[in-house]
């Protein structure tokens, strides 16, 4: 389904290369100052990426991305109905995706939605399945942190870049990204986010625990293969006693932080630390193998059109906004 969330609901709708993309969100506080230039700094950033020197790395599609609000705003202010914004798509070539129908990209969506969708799946773009449903999702964070803002005024949220393709040493990230485009290839990434001044006691054990609901979050962005919170990924391989926080003071502060700000799916009072990985773009020039679903022979397929060398590049701000739409939907 395409809905999140219970305090703070939200249905994302549209597809990639149709008319619009947009999204509804429910449980939006009232008396929220809002207008559209709020969203400018964040829908930037999806778009572009927060690297300028790495811009060539992300899709050559250019969108104006400026958000439409049709409900739930009156006089400059949110009213506590459901908050409805869309965004028109221009830039768009439908006709680069049409042979998708019977030859599928290989590890894209189209096979698995062809059969689920019974074929009458919009491929264009990549339709559903697309990080052009990103933005919405960019959009419900702003919004978010505006009431993350009014709750807990301590609240930030920031993710950055860890690696690209497996380097961590930023100043090689040019020549890489430069290199993976020469030979027509894509490049994963790791993205780190912390959010800071949470207090302790948000959350519920089990179904709703934190980590649940982030990750929930987390695997409805397109790309994003893993999550893990604080070392939770080296965790298997640690003994308690290098593993364990110690408590340091009466508010739940530790020497250390590998769990993440976490225990037992509740807010410890720690910074909220979690790593997401971002798989290769699947969209690559490079001739693949595949099927072909009218005849069943073996195929080999050559992929036009935009696509991001490294799609992590743009991922940062969306991973803040998912942080950001947990954490308001736990208020």
């Amino acid at each position: 389904m395409n809905s999140f969330g219970n305090k703070f609901k939200i249905t994302i709708f549209g597809e990639s290369h149709g008319p619009l993309t947009g999204i509804v969100i429910d449980g939006v506080q009232p008396g929220i100052k809002l207008r559209a230039l709020d969203f400018a700094h964040d829908l930037r950033r999806r778009r572009n990426g927060d690297i300028a020197s790495l811009a060539k790395g992300t899709t050559t599609r250019k969108e104006k991305d400026i958000p439409q609000i049709v409900s739930g705003l009156y006089k400059g202010h949110t009213t506590g109905a459901p908050l409805t914004i869309v965004f028109p798509n221009e830039d768009t070539r439908g006709e680069d995706y049409a042979e998708f129908r019977t030859l599928p990209r290989p590890s894209h969506a189209d096979f698995a939605a062809d059969r689920k969708y019974e074929g009458f799946n919009d491929l264009r773009g990549g339709g559903m399945f697309s990080g052009r449903m990103t933005l919405p999702l960019v959009a419900a964070g702003t919004i978010a942190r505006k009431m993350l803002a009014q709750a807990l005024p301590s609240v930030k949220i920031s993710a950055k870049i860890k690696s690209i393709g497996g380097q961590s040493d930023h100043r090689l990230w040019p020549s890489l990204l430069e290199n993976v485009a020469r030979v027509q290839d894509s490049v994963g990434g790791s993205i780190e986010c912390i959010a800071s001044g949470i207090p302790a006691g948000l959350g519920e054990p089990f179904f709703n625990s934190v980590e649940s609901q982030i990750a929930h979050l987390a695997f409805s962005v397109p790309g994003v293969k893993a999550i893990s919170f604080g070392d939770g990924a080296e965790c298997g391989t640690m003994y308690g006693s290098d593993f364990n926080d110690h408590l340091i003071d009466a508010d739940g502060t530790t020497d250390t932080n590998h769990n993440g700000g976490i225990n037992g799916g509740i807010t410890n009072g720690n910074p909220i630390v979690f790593k997401v990985q971002i798989r290769p773009t699947a969209s690559i020039a490079q001739a693949q193998k595949t099927v072909n679903l009218s005849n069943g022979q073996p195929a080999e397929l050559t992929i036009r059109g935009r696509h991001d060398t490294c799609i992590a590049l743009r991922c940062p701000v969306i991973i803040e906004s998912i942080a950001a739409i947990a954490l308001a939907d736990l208020l």
